[in-house]
């Protein structure tokens, strides 16, 4: 009897065992598979972590320009203390994420360089930083870069509003503008130190947080029908010259659009509505808030005139001329929006 149980046991054994090779078997293309699978998994290594004086820092750019991918952190970090507990940066810093800086708006404070730092750093007002006149080597920062400056106001450009959130703001000591005997506006001059110091900073801000050249603005760009800063004797050109800074036109496609009008056949349909419309909504779709109606009036001349501070600044009376039409249809073309 024993002998016949011992053997009902050990077949039931190998009757086990051959079964559980048959699913072993069965199953080990999937088991290989998710080997593989494990294998080709990459680790994600965070970059190293700078400290100084217990501030921590983090001083590379994650993101990938050639997909446009624009998720990197730059810069200090500001952490929570949560209290019985340690907050670590094991996994710093997470690839999904961007930055709040996307332009720069150029201002001037129309006030002397006390009167500038009193305003902007003890009333409502303030800003990221401030260029003064004294033609030394010093530039004011007044706000965190990475915390809202009261700047910009109500403001658009394209499809962005708010610039108070997604802007760093630079403000530049300069006395604005006196009106002359006919009324006109007379600008001041900025120095050339003053410029080189505006030119350096910008370009370092931009290179930081990878600022398209469309988004290196004047406050007038944002709020033509309220602002006049920083005004025609702002030296665009050559900042887009000589620091390869902000935006401008093509001087060949500039003239071969003057060429392709008539003079006398321009004038006579300048004022139409058509043509008018026409205008307005190339100022639109170039970036500056205007709704195009077909008709002049107060308000959208003074979009027309802070085109002119902008990109021509010889005359910037607010009429349209055939320069002023070229000159747009150049930038349009230039820098088309996405």
């Amino acid at each position: 009897m024993r002998k016949y149980l011992l053997l009902i046991g050990l077949s039931f054994f190998v009757s086990s065992c051959a079964q559980r090779n048959k699913v072993e078997k069965k199953y080990q293309p999937f088991v290989q598979k998710k080997k593989i699978i494990k294998k080709e998994r990459k680790t994600y290594v965070p970059s190293p972590i700078e400290t100084d004086c217990d501030a921590e820092f983090y001083r590379k750019n994650i993101g990938n320009k050639a997909r446009k991918d624009n998720t990197m952190s730059y810069g200090s970090i500001v952490t929570a203390k949560a209290n019985g507990f340690q907050v670590v940066k094991t996994h710093f810093p997470a690839v999904s994420q961007d930055f709040r800086q996307k332009y720069v708006i150029v201002h001037y404070t129309a006030l002397n360089n006390e009167k500038s730092i009193m305003v902007l750093t003890e009333r409502g007002v303030s800003s990221h930083y401030l260029v003064n006149d004294l033609g030394d080597k010093e530039i004011y920062q007044l706000v965190d870069e990475n915390k809202r400056a009261y700047h910009a106001g109500v403001g658009s450009w394209r499809k962005h509003k708010n610039f108070n959130d997604n802007s760093i703001g630079i403000e530049i000591v300069n006395d604005g503008y006196v009106l002359d005997e006919n009324g006109k506006r007379v600008f001041s001059p900025f120095p050339r130190w003053q410029v080189r110091k505006v030119a350096q900073l910008l370009k370092d801000i931009v290179r930081r947080y990878e600022i398209p050249p469309t988004n290196i603005l004047g406050h007038s760009d944002i709020a033509p029908t309220r602002k006049q800063d920083p005004g025609p004797e702002f030296p665009w050109k050559e900042l887009y010259e000589k620091y390869n800074l902000g935006m401008w036109y093509n001087e060949t496609d500039k003239y071969r659009f003057m060429n392709q009008m008539n003079a006398q056949e321009f004038f006579q349909k300048k004022d139409s509505p058509s043509f008018v419309f026409e205008f307005q909504s190339a100022l639109k779709r170039f970036g500056y808030g205007i709704e195009p109606t077909g008709t002049w009036d107060e308000g959208n001349r003074k979009v027309v005139e802070a085109f002119q501070y902008h990109f021509r600044p010889q005359n910037y009376d607010g009429i349209v001329d055939i320069e002023t039409w070229a000159i747009l249809k150049a930038l349009n073309k230039k820098y088309p929006a996405k």
